[in-house]
């Protein structure tokens, strides 16, 4: 999909005049997204702490209807984040969408997660949140009247074994949504969170236990992990004029994983060919 001129889904030009910026461009759900935007005419400015997958980006988005550029950020830097926005609108004068991709964890353990480890986890997806949502909110969206921030999070919510740091910072954000929609709804700012479920990106194909692979598709009830552009398609539509409603709520798009671990039924109530098994019922007495 990256390589695609086109979108697949949306009109030409449907975002055509807007200024969206996208953290964790330079890989996995991140960069579809920039790319989607940038399809859809989008100026699109991507940020992230390493260079090196920021240019792949920039060349897969070479040709496109909209235009990308990148700066390297380490968004837990309140200084560095005040001077990337403030280089933003020099450039360009304003800012329409603000997608919040990054962020990071480790499968571990709760109890083997150091106060370090946790910590690092937080700062990374909560405080780095913060700090860009605050800063397009004072210098972009209260000034000129309006904006939209999309903060990327995590499905399942009924708990994650071995994500304890991140499942904790990720519910902070999606609260920090719900409560930003309600106070910042006066200067026509909407927020909203996007729970993500299993996404087949490189970082969870290469990066984790070939356990969690091989029983992927087991956990998702509808049978296979999402692709990257399926996230990219929902920013897209929340970014367009179709998205104006929404806000404070948190949207999971999981393939129903929330709610359930894995399909259904059962394979031990079920007999050859996926038919039921009666109960066995006895005459009581």
């Amino acid at each position: 999909m990256a390589g695609d001129s086109h979108s697949q889904i949306f009109k030409p030009g449907l975002l055509e005049g807007q200024v969206c910026l996208v953290s964790g461009a330079g890989s996995g759900l991140g960069r579809e997204t920039a790319l989607e935007l940038a399809r859809l005419g989008a100026v699109v400015i991507g940020c992230g702490r390493r260079e090196e997958p920021l240019v792949e980006t920039s060349t897969l988005a070479e040709g496109l209807a909209g235009s990308f550029e990148y700066e390297t950020v380490d968004i837990r830097d309140e200084e560095a984040v005040d001077r990337f926005f403030d280089s933003l609108l020099e450039r360009h004068g304003r800012l329409d969408t603000l997608v919040n991709n990054a962020g990071g964890q480790f499968l571990a353990p709760a109890e083997s997660i150091s106060p370090k480890g946790f910590r690092t986890v937080i700062e990374l997806n909560v405080q780095g949140t913060w700090l860009m949502t605050h800063a397009a909110a004072t210098k972009a969206f209260i000034p000129q009247g309006g904006g939209k921030v999309l903060s990327v999070t995590l499905s399942p919510h009924h708990g994650m074994p071995g994500m304890v740091h991140s499942g904790a910072a990720r519910a902070a954000v999606e609260n920090m949504m719900r409560t930003l929609a309600i106070e910042w709804a006066r200067f026509g700012i909407k927020t909203c969170a996007l729970a993500a479920g299993q996404f087949a990106t490189e970082t969870l194909m290469t990066k984790y236990p070939q356990v969690v692979i091989d029983n992927l598709e087991r956990s998702i009830p509808i049978g296979r992990a999402g692709r990257a552009e399926e996230m990219a398609w929902l920013v897209a539509y929340l970014a367009s004029p179709a998205g104006d409603f929404f806000s404070g709520t948190t949207i999971t798009i999981d393939g129903a994983r929330d709610n359930w671990a894995g399909p259904w039924p059962p394979e031990a109530i079920t007999g050859e060919g996926g038919e039921p098994v009666a109960e066995e019922r006895r005459p009581k007495g």
